[in-house]
Protein backbone atom coordinates (compact mmCIF):
# COMPACT_ATOMS: atom_id res chain seq x y z
CA UNK A 1 0.00 0.00 0.00
CA UNK A 2 3.18 2.17 0.19
CA UNK A 3 4.12 1.74 -3.84
CA UNK A 4 3.12 4.43 -6.30
CA UNK A 5 0.19 2.94 -7.83
CA UNK A 6 1.26 2.59 -11.24
CA UNK A 7 4.33 0.68 -9.74
CA UNK A 8 1.90 -1.47 -7.84
CA UNK A 9 -0.19 -2.43 -10.38
CA UNK A 10 3.00 -2.90 -12.87
CA UNK A 11 4.25 -5.37 -10.77
CA UNK A 12 1.34 -6.96 -9.96
CA UNK A 13 0.70 -7.33 -13.99
CA UNK A 14 4.22 -8.93 -14.23
CA UNK A 15 3.66 -11.45 -11.43
CA UNK A 16 -0.26 -12.44 -12.13
CA UNK A 17 -0.24 -15.45 -14.15
CA UNK A 18 -1.53 -15.04 -17.46
CA UNK A 19 -4.62 -17.19 -19.36
CA UNK A 20 -2.54 -16.63 -22.79
CA UNK A 21 0.31 -18.58 -21.89
CA UNK A 22 2.07 -17.61 -25.24
CA UNK A 23 2.50 -13.76 -23.56
CA UNK A 24 4.14 -15.50 -20.97
CA UNK A 25 6.41 -17.92 -23.68
CA UNK A 26 7.11 -14.41 -25.25
CA UNK A 27 8.01 -12.73 -22.12
CA UNK A 28 10.86 -15.35 -21.14
CA UNK A 29 11.76 -15.59 -24.58
CA UNK A 30 12.30 -11.59 -24.41
CA UNK A 31 14.36 -11.58 -20.99
CA UNK A 32 16.51 -14.52 -22.10
CA UNK A 33 17.31 -13.21 -25.04
CA UNK A 34 18.31 -9.62 -23.47
CA UNK A 35 20.58 -12.08 -20.89
CA UNK A 36 21.95 -14.03 -24.19
CA UNK A 37 22.84 -10.58 -25.27
CA UNK A 38 24.45 -9.07 -22.21
CA UNK A 39 26.35 -11.76 -21.83
CA UNK A 40 27.95 -12.26 -25.51
CA UNK A 41 28.76 -8.37 -24.99
CA UNK A 42 30.75 -8.55 -21.85
CA UNK A 43 32.36 -11.87 -22.89
CA UNK A 44 33.54 -10.85 -26.37
CA UNK A 45 34.51 -6.91 -24.62
CA UNK A 46 36.43 -8.85 -21.76
CA UNK A 47 38.36 -11.00 -24.40
CA UNK A 48 39.95 -8.22 -26.56
CA UNK A 49 40.75 -6.11 -23.46
CA UNK A 50 42.58 -9.63 -22.56
CA UNK A 51 43.81 -9.28 -26.47
CA UNK A 52 44.87 -5.95 -26.27
CA UNK A 53 46.66 -6.15 -22.56
CA UNK A 54 48.51 -9.34 -23.55
CA UNK A 55 49.83 -8.06 -26.87
CA UNK A 56 50.56 -4.72 -25.34
CA UNK A 57 53.02 -6.93 -22.49
CA UNK A 58 54.61 -8.94 -25.58
CA UNK A 59 55.16 -6.52 -28.49
CA UNK A 60 56.05 -3.87 -25.77
CA UNK A 61 57.99 -6.69 -23.39
CA UNK A 62 60.11 -7.61 -26.81
CA UNK A 63 60.12 -4.03 -28.36
CA UNK A 64 61.05 -0.91 -27.03
CA UNK A 65 59.11 1.69 -25.55
CA UNK A 66 61.72 4.45 -27.07
CA UNK A 67 65.02 3.88 -29.36
CA UNK A 68 67.60 6.36 -30.28
CA UNK A 69 69.26 5.50 -33.68
CA UNK A 70 71.60 7.03 -36.21
CA UNK A 71 70.44 8.13 -38.94
CA UNK A 72 72.99 5.74 -40.74
CA UNK A 73 76.11 4.06 -40.32
CA UNK A 74 75.51 2.73 -37.04
CA UNK A 75 75.20 4.49 -33.81
CA UNK A 76 78.81 6.00 -32.20
CA UNK A 77 79.54 6.09 -28.27
CA UNK A 78 76.68 4.71 -27.56
CA UNK A 79 77.08 4.79 -23.42
CA UNK A 80 77.90 8.74 -23.59
CA UNK A 81 74.51 8.51 -25.40
CA UNK A 82 72.98 6.26 -23.24
CA UNK A 83 74.45 8.59 -19.84
CA UNK A 84 72.75 11.28 -21.18
CA UNK A 85 69.15 9.82 -22.17
CA UNK A 86 69.23 8.04 -18.56
CA UNK A 87 69.52 11.54 -17.16
CA UNK A 88 65.85 11.46 -17.91
CA UNK A 89 64.02 11.58 -14.86
CA UNK A 90 61.02 9.13 -16.56
CA UNK A 91 63.83 6.79 -18.44
CA UNK A 92 64.28 4.04 -16.26
CA UNK A 93 66.39 1.36 -18.39
CA UNK A 94 68.62 2.02 -21.45
CA UNK A 95 70.79 -1.16 -22.86
CA UNK A 96 72.23 -0.95 -27.00
CA UNK A 97 71.42 -3.13 -29.57
CA UNK A 98 72.73 -4.59 -32.87
CA UNK A 99 70.18 -5.37 -35.55
CA UNK A 100 69.68 -7.46 -39.01
CA UNK A 101 67.97 -10.06 -40.77
CA UNK A 102 69.66 -13.35 -41.39
CA UNK A 103 69.02 -17.02 -42.27
CA UNK A 104 68.87 -19.74 -39.62
CA UNK A 105 70.72 -22.95 -41.34
CA UNK A 106 70.61 -26.65 -39.89
CA UNK A 107 71.37 -29.22 -42.31
CA UNK A 108 68.77 -28.81 -45.62
CA UNK A 109 66.47 -26.24 -43.38
CA UNK A 110 66.47 -23.06 -43.94
CA UNK A 111 64.55 -20.16 -41.72
CA UNK A 112 64.42 -16.81 -42.10
CA UNK A 113 65.64 -15.23 -38.40
CA UNK A 114 65.79 -11.30 -36.86
CA UNK A 115 68.72 -11.24 -35.57
CA UNK A 116 69.60 -8.94 -32.16
CA UNK A 117 72.92 -8.41 -30.84
CA UNK A 118 72.43 -7.31 -26.95
CA UNK A 119 74.31 -6.75 -23.66
CA UNK A 120 73.00 -9.60 -21.25
CA UNK A 121 74.03 -7.67 -18.58
CA UNK A 122 71.91 -4.63 -19.55
CA UNK A 123 68.99 -6.15 -21.49
CA UNK A 124 66.78 -7.25 -18.33
CA UNK A 125 66.41 -3.35 -17.47
CA UNK A 126 64.20 -2.96 -21.47
CA UNK A 127 63.07 -6.46 -22.26
CA UNK A 128 61.23 -9.35 -20.56
CA UNK A 129 63.11 -11.71 -22.98
CA UNK A 130 65.05 -12.60 -19.55
CA UNK A 131 61.84 -13.62 -17.51
CA UNK A 132 60.77 -16.21 -20.33
CA UNK A 133 63.61 -18.32 -20.37
CA UNK A 134 62.80 -22.06 -20.69
CA UNK A 135 66.49 -23.20 -21.03
CA UNK A 136 69.74 -21.58 -20.72
CA UNK A 137 69.73 -18.18 -19.48
CA UNK A 138 70.87 -14.62 -21.23
CA UNK A 139 73.94 -14.72 -18.84
CA UNK A 140 75.33 -17.69 -21.18
CA UNK A 141 75.87 -15.24 -23.97
CA UNK A 142 79.61 -14.61 -23.58
CA UNK A 143 81.58 -12.51 -25.87
CA UNK A 144 83.72 -14.47 -28.69
CA UNK A 145 81.77 -17.93 -28.03
CA UNK A 146 79.74 -16.93 -30.42
CA UNK A 147 76.25 -18.65 -28.67
CA UNK A 148 72.32 -18.12 -29.51
CA UNK A 149 69.47 -17.57 -27.23
CA UNK A 150 66.68 -18.49 -30.00
CA UNK A 151 62.67 -18.63 -29.45
CA UNK A 152 60.66 -22.37 -28.63
CA UNK A 153 59.12 -22.21 -32.18
CA UNK A 154 62.44 -21.57 -33.95
CA UNK A 155 63.48 -24.44 -32.11
CA UNK A 156 60.87 -27.15 -32.97
CA UNK A 157 61.21 -26.02 -36.38
CA UNK A 158 64.74 -26.55 -36.99
CA UNK A 159 65.33 -29.27 -34.42
CA UNK A 160 67.68 -27.62 -31.76
CA UNK A 161 67.98 -27.32 -28.47
CA UNK A 162 70.77 -26.34 -26.25
CA UNK A 163 74.08 -27.28 -27.10
CA UNK A 164 73.43 -27.48 -31.00
CA UNK A 165 75.61 -25.87 -33.46
CA UNK A 166 73.49 -23.26 -36.16
CA UNK A 167 74.61 -21.96 -39.16
CA UNK A 168 73.70 -18.29 -39.49
CA UNK A 169 74.02 -16.09 -42.71
CA UNK A 170 73.50 -12.46 -43.43
CA UNK A 171 72.40 -10.62 -46.38
CA UNK A 172 76.72 -9.03 -46.57
CA UNK A 173 78.89 -10.42 -48.79
CA UNK A 174 82.30 -11.26 -48.26
CA UNK A 175 84.91 -11.36 -50.97
CA UNK A 176 87.23 -14.43 -51.56
CA UNK A 177 89.06 -15.60 -54.01
CA UNK A 178 86.03 -17.70 -55.40
CA UNK A 179 84.27 -14.09 -55.60
CA UNK A 180 81.47 -12.99 -53.82
CA UNK A 181 80.61 -15.48 -51.02
CA UNK A 182 77.25 -14.86 -47.81
CA UNK A 183 78.60 -14.08 -44.90
CA UNK A 184 77.93 -17.03 -41.98
CA UNK A 185 79.15 -18.20 -38.97
CA UNK A 186 78.53 -21.14 -36.84
CA UNK A 187 76.82 -20.56 -33.47
CA UNK A 188 76.36 -22.88 -30.42
CA UNK A 189 72.10 -22.55 -28.98
CA UNK A 190 72.97 -21.86 -25.10
CA UNK A 191 68.93 -21.17 -24.70
CA UNK A 192 65.20 -21.06 -25.27
CA UNK A 193 63.21 -18.18 -24.65
CA UNK A 194 59.35 -18.42 -24.80
CA UNK A 195 57.26 -15.07 -25.19
CA UNK A 196 53.90 -16.74 -26.08
CA UNK A 197 53.80 -14.88 -28.81
CA UNK A 198 54.33 -16.55 -32.18
CA UNK A 199 56.44 -13.99 -34.23
CA UNK A 200 58.77 -13.26 -31.97
CA UNK A 201 58.92 -17.23 -30.79
CA UNK A 202 59.25 -18.27 -34.22
CA UNK A 203 62.14 -15.55 -35.49
CA UNK A 204 64.03 -13.62 -33.22
CA UNK A 205 67.28 -14.97 -32.27
CA UNK A 206 69.55 -13.20 -29.40
CA UNK A 207 73.21 -13.14 -29.39
CA UNK A 208 75.97 -10.82 -27.42
CA UNK A 209 76.55 -7.56 -29.06
CA UNK A 210 80.10 -8.43 -29.05
CA UNK A 211 79.76 -11.03 -31.44
CA UNK A 212 76.87 -9.22 -33.28
CA UNK A 213 79.68 -5.98 -33.99
CA UNK A 214 82.08 -9.13 -35.49
CA UNK A 215 79.23 -10.51 -37.60
CA UNK A 216 78.31 -7.12 -39.34
CA UNK A 217 81.93 -5.41 -38.76
CA UNK A 218 80.32 -2.51 -36.87
CA UNK A 219 83.39 -2.14 -34.67
CA UNK A 220 82.56 0.18 -31.76
CA UNK A 221 79.42 1.31 -33.30
CA UNK A 222 76.15 0.04 -32.43
CA UNK A 223 72.45 0.04 -34.25
CA UNK A 224 71.01 2.38 -31.07
CA UNK A 225 70.10 2.31 -27.63
CA UNK A 226 66.63 1.16 -26.69
CA UNK A 227 64.39 2.91 -23.76
CA UNK A 228 62.58 1.48 -20.97
CA UNK A 229 60.05 4.78 -19.65
CA UNK A 230 58.57 4.56 -16.38
CA UNK A 231 54.54 5.45 -18.10
CA UNK A 232 54.48 4.37 -22.20
CA UNK A 233 51.81 6.31 -22.48
CA UNK A 234 54.10 9.41 -22.05
CA UNK A 235 56.66 7.97 -24.85
CA UNK A 236 55.49 10.24 -27.34
CA UNK A 237 56.49 13.40 -25.16
CA UNK A 238 58.95 11.96 -23.44
CA UNK A 239 61.02 10.90 -27.03
CA UNK A 240 60.86 14.61 -27.48
CA UNK A 241 62.92 15.51 -24.81
CA UNK A 242 65.27 13.59 -24.49
CA UNK A 243 66.05 13.84 -28.41
CA UNK A 244 66.03 17.64 -27.23
CA UNK A 245 69.12 16.73 -24.87
CA UNK A 246 71.07 14.64 -27.05
CA UNK A 247 73.76 15.85 -29.25
CA UNK A 248 74.24 15.46 -33.02
CA UNK A 249 72.15 14.26 -35.45
CA UNK A 250 69.88 11.10 -33.95
CA UNK A 251 66.67 9.54 -34.36
CA UNK A 252 64.62 9.38 -31.70
CA UNK A 253 61.30 7.06 -32.39
CA UNK A 254 58.42 5.58 -29.79
CA UNK A 255 56.56 2.55 -29.98
CA UNK A 256 53.24 4.92 -30.76
CA UNK A 257 55.12 5.30 -34.16
CA UNK A 258 55.99 1.71 -34.34
CA UNK A 259 52.53 0.23 -33.40
CA UNK A 260 50.14 2.45 -33.50
CA UNK A 261 48.31 1.54 -36.22
CA UNK A 262 48.24 -2.20 -34.68
CA UNK A 263 46.60 -1.31 -31.56
CA UNK A 264 44.08 1.24 -33.46
CA UNK A 265 43.34 -1.63 -35.18
CA UNK A 266 42.26 -4.07 -32.25
CA UNK A 267 39.79 -0.72 -30.41
CA UNK A 268 38.21 -0.17 -33.80
CA UNK A 269 37.60 -4.19 -33.65
CA UNK A 270 36.34 -3.67 -30.04
CA UNK A 271 34.20 -1.02 -31.05
CA UNK A 272 33.09 -3.21 -34.19
CA UNK A 273 32.50 -5.91 -31.88
CA UNK A 274 30.61 -3.76 -29.39
CA UNK A 275 28.10 -2.45 -32.17
CA UNK A 276 27.09 -5.47 -33.60
CA UNK A 277 26.77 -7.44 -30.17
CA UNK A 278 24.04 -4.62 -29.08
CA UNK A 279 22.40 -5.44 -32.26
CA UNK A 280 21.06 -8.86 -30.23
CA UNK A 281 20.11 -6.51 -27.29
CA UNK A 282 18.10 -4.43 -29.40
CA UNK A 283 16.59 -7.51 -31.02
CA UNK A 284 15.54 -8.69 -27.50
CA UNK A 285 14.10 -5.26 -27.01
CA UNK A 286 11.87 -5.55 -30.11
CA UNK A 287 10.37 -8.58 -28.66
CA UNK A 288 9.68 -6.93 -25.19
CA UNK A 289 7.68 -4.45 -27.66
CA UNK A 290 5.96 -7.46 -28.94
CA UNK A 291 5.53 -8.84 -26.01
CA UNK A 292 3.86 -5.37 -24.18
CA UNK A 293 1.23 -4.68 -27.44
CA UNK A 294 0.04 -8.18 -26.65
CA UNK A 295 -0.22 -7.44 -23.17
CA UNK A 296 -1.88 -4.48 -23.92
CA UNK A 297 -4.46 -5.94 -26.08
CA UNK A 298 -4.89 -8.59 -23.71
CA UNK A 299 -5.54 -6.40 -20.74
CA UNK A 300 -7.89 -3.85 -22.62
CA UNK A 301 -11.21 -4.31 -20.29
CA UNK A 302 -8.96 -3.65 -17.24
CA UNK A 303 -7.33 -0.67 -18.58
CA UNK A 304 -11.15 0.37 -19.28
CA UNK A 305 -12.28 -0.36 -16.16
CA UNK A 306 -9.27 1.58 -14.49
CA UNK A 307 -10.14 4.58 -16.80
CA UNK A 308 -13.87 4.62 -15.72
CA UNK A 309 -12.41 4.77 -11.51
CA UNK A 310 -10.09 7.78 -13.16
CA UNK A 311 -6.87 6.51 -13.91
CA UNK A 312 -5.38 9.20 -16.14
CA UNK A 313 -3.49 8.12 -19.64
CA UNK A 314 -0.03 9.08 -17.93
CA UNK A 315 -0.75 6.84 -15.02
CA UNK A 316 -2.03 3.99 -17.67
CA UNK A 317 1.40 4.59 -19.57
CA UNK A 318 3.16 4.39 -16.59
CA UNK A 319 2.16 0.92 -15.72
CA UNK A 320 2.97 -0.63 -18.49
CA UNK A 321 6.55 1.11 -18.66
CA UNK A 322 6.88 -0.18 -15.43
CA UNK A 323 5.97 -3.86 -16.67
CA UNK A 324 8.83 -3.11 -19.68
CA UNK A 325 11.18 -2.18 -17.24
CA UNK A 326 10.96 -5.06 -14.98
CA UNK A 327 11.72 -7.71 -18.14
CA UNK A 328 14.48 -5.72 -18.89
CA UNK A 329 15.80 -5.09 -15.93
CA UNK A 330 15.95 -9.02 -14.64
CA UNK A 331 17.58 -9.87 -18.34
CA UNK A 332 20.18 -7.55 -17.51
CA UNK A 333 20.62 -8.82 -14.08
CA UNK A 334 20.90 -12.42 -15.45
CA UNK A 335 23.33 -11.14 -18.45
CA UNK A 336 25.46 -9.21 -15.83
CA UNK A 337 25.28 -12.31 -13.76
CA UNK A 338 26.31 -14.79 -16.89
CA UNK A 339 28.69 -12.09 -18.31
CA UNK A 340 31.01 -11.15 -15.62
CA UNK A 341 30.81 -15.10 -14.46
CA UNK A 342 32.29 -16.31 -18.49
CA UNK A 343 34.49 -13.50 -18.41
CA UNK A 344 36.36 -14.45 -15.28
CA UNK A 345 36.69 -18.18 -15.87
CA UNK A 346 37.42 -17.86 -19.83
CA UNK A 347 41.04 -18.27 -19.57
CA UNK A 348 40.07 -21.96 -17.98
CA UNK A 349 36.84 -22.93 -20.07
CA UNK A 350 38.34 -22.32 -23.42
CA UNK A 351 41.51 -24.89 -22.27
CA UNK A 352 38.94 -27.27 -20.95
CA UNK A 353 36.76 -27.33 -24.09
CA UNK A 354 40.00 -27.49 -26.36
CA UNK A 355 40.75 -30.91 -24.64
CA UNK A 356 37.72 -32.19 -24.62
CA UNK A 357 37.27 -31.71 -28.37
CA UNK A 358 40.47 -32.48 -29.24
CA UNK A 359 40.89 -29.09 -31.05
CA UNK A 360 43.57 -26.01 -30.72
CA UNK A 361 41.07 -23.23 -30.93
CA UNK A 362 43.65 -20.40 -30.98
CA UNK A 363 46.69 -21.85 -33.22
CA UNK A 364 49.96 -19.80 -32.42
CA UNK A 365 50.76 -19.61 -36.40
CA UNK A 366 47.82 -17.67 -36.90
CA UNK A 367 47.01 -15.57 -34.46
CA UNK A 368 49.55 -13.33 -32.44
CA UNK A 369 49.25 -15.61 -29.16
CA UNK A 370 47.83 -18.71 -28.50
CA UNK A 371 45.83 -18.33 -25.50
CA UNK A 372 42.43 -17.06 -24.74
CA UNK A 373 42.90 -13.80 -22.58
CA UNK A 374 40.32 -12.38 -20.60
CA UNK A 375 40.71 -8.93 -18.58
CA UNK A 376 37.25 -7.79 -17.24
CA UNK A 377 36.75 -4.30 -17.18
CA UNK A 378 34.17 -2.38 -14.79
CA UNK A 379 33.43 0.37 -16.72
CA UNK A 380 32.45 -1.89 -19.87
CA UNK A 381 30.08 -3.68 -17.81
CA UNK A 382 28.48 -0.86 -16.70
CA UNK A 383 28.62 0.79 -20.27
CA UNK A 384 26.57 -2.68 -21.17
CA UNK A 385 23.96 -2.70 -18.42
CA UNK A 386 23.23 0.81 -18.94
CA UNK A 387 22.68 0.39 -22.67
CA UNK A 388 20.59 -2.73 -21.78
CA UNK A 389 18.23 -1.06 -19.18
CA UNK A 390 17.88 2.15 -21.85
CA UNK A 391 16.84 -0.15 -25.29
CA UNK A 392 14.41 -1.84 -22.14
CA UNK A 393 12.98 1.33 -21.53
CA UNK A 394 12.22 2.79 -24.97
CA UNK A 395 10.96 -0.47 -26.06
CA UNK A 396 7.99 0.26 -23.50
CA UNK A 397 7.23 3.56 -24.79
CA UNK A 398 4.90 2.63 -27.88
CA UNK A 399 3.21 -0.41 -26.09
CA UNK A 400 2.45 2.38 -22.91
CA UNK A 401 1.41 5.22 -25.38
CA UNK A 402 -1.07 2.86 -26.89
CA UNK A 403 -2.72 1.43 -23.68
CA UNK A 404 -2.71 4.81 -22.63
CA UNK A 405 -4.73 5.38 -26.03
CA UNK A 406 -7.72 3.06 -25.26
CA UNK A 407 -10.79 4.17 -25.02
CA UNK A 408 -13.46 3.25 -22.16
CA UNK A 409 -16.49 2.44 -24.16
CA UNK A 410 -14.55 0.66 -26.85
CA UNK A 411 -13.17 -1.64 -24.43
CA UNK A 412 -16.21 -2.62 -22.60
CA UNK A 413 -18.61 -2.69 -25.50
CA UNK A 414 -18.78 -6.22 -25.87
CA UNK A 415 -17.79 -7.49 -22.44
Amino acid sequence: MFQPFELAIGLRYTRAKRRNHFISFISLISMLGIALGVTALITVLSVMNGFERELRQSILGMAAHATISAFEGGLDSPDAVSELASRHPEVIGTAPYIEGEGMARRGGTLSGVLLRGIDPAQEPSVSIVGDRMVAGSLDDLMPGEFRLVIGVELARALGLAPGDKVDLMIPQASVTPAGLTPRFRRFTVSGVFEIGMYEYDRSMVYMHIDDAAALYRLGDRVTGLRLKLSDMFAAPRISREVADELPGFVYVRDWTQQHANFFKAVRTEKLVMFVILSLIVAVAAFNVVSTLVMVVTDKQADIAILRTLGVSPGSVTMIFIVQGAVIGLIGTALGLLGGITLALNVENLVPALERLFNQDFISGDVYYISELPSDLHWNDVIKIALLSLALGLLSTIYPAWRASRVQPAEALRYE
